[in-house]
């Protein structure tokens, strides 16, 4: 099923690509709502797409749920690049957005996997990172983004639970209102550790200076990142044309390098 999605993806994108009027390309400013897991991923491929296709695109960071609520109250935005395939199917189903599968407002995009991390700086000199590290004295603070509104830390806070360490640690958690801002607290020394994307940990600031390692997936239910189209697009075609484009063989590899897995399999 899956496999027939993205051929409907590429033939879209050879349609739309030459149907959409040349001046209209060149003029178009993209709005796109991303999640904040994405702030270290995204800006180098809307950089290739411009190169690609002429279109410009503008990104605004910040958590899921935060923007779904700007979506919500009518913000001008394009499409919607979730850190989870709640909000987007919530948008969905208020009529506030639409997918490019079956279904008459269609289904979302899942691009790609998040992968949930622990993280500490390297100055910090402690000992090897595990789940078991936080029940350590010395681990006063522990950042987490909001569970109420970042998926990473719905994530982080399921892991703990799952662990058996939630009651034992939930009055050291430091609440962020991202994973970006969680990143921040403990790269600043405000948080001992902290549960982070592996987006944020892999970028070459957080690998110089931290370590990281991977929370077993068998501890949180899967990061599945969902995309839509807003319905009231300003830009639908050129919308369209990003989403397809963020679906194709290139990117879905490159997805790899900025911590992300990709959500089919490529070569």
């Amino acid at each position: 099923m899956r496999s027939k999605s993205v051929s409907f993806l590429q033939i879209l994108f050879l349609v739309v690509l030459s149907t959409a009027p040349a001046a209209l390309i060149g003029q178009t400013s993209l709005r796109i709502a991303a999640a904040a897991d994405l702030e270290p991923v995204l800006p180098a491929i809307l950089t290739q797409f411009e190169q690609e296709t002429g279109i410009h695109a503008d990104a605004t960071y910040q958590s899921s749920a935060a923007l779904t609520a700007q979506i919500q109250n009518g913000a001008p935005f394009d499409i919607f690049l979730s850190a989870d395939l709640g909000y987007p199917q919530k948008l969905i189903a208020a009529g506030l957005a639409q997918g490019l599968g079956d279904g008459a407002n269609g289904t979302p995009i899942a691009y790609a996997h998040g992968t949930l991390v622990l993280w500490a700086r390297k100055d910090a000199h402690l000992p090897a990172l595990s789940m078991d590290l936080l029940r350590r004295p010395e681990i006063q603070r522990i950042a987490i983004a909001n569970p109420d509104r970042a998926p990473y830390g719905r994530a982080a806070v399921a892991a703990l639970q799952k662990s058996g360490l939630y009651e034992a640690v939930k009055s050291r958690l430091v609440t962020a209102e991202n994973i970006s801002q969680a990143a921040q607290f403990v790269d600043s020394g405000n948080a001992d550790v902290g549960f982070l994307s592996l987006t944020s940990a892999s970028t070459p600031r957080l690998k110089a200076e931290g370590n990281f390692t991977v929370v077993p997936t068998s501890l949180y239910n899967p990061i599945e990142q969902g995309a839509v189209l807003v319905t009231k697009a300003p830009h639908r075609v050129e919308a369209k044309t990003f989403l397809v484009y963020l679906m194709s063989t290139p990117v879905q590899q490159g997805m790899r390098e900025y911590g992300l897995t990709p959500s089919r399999p490529v070569p």
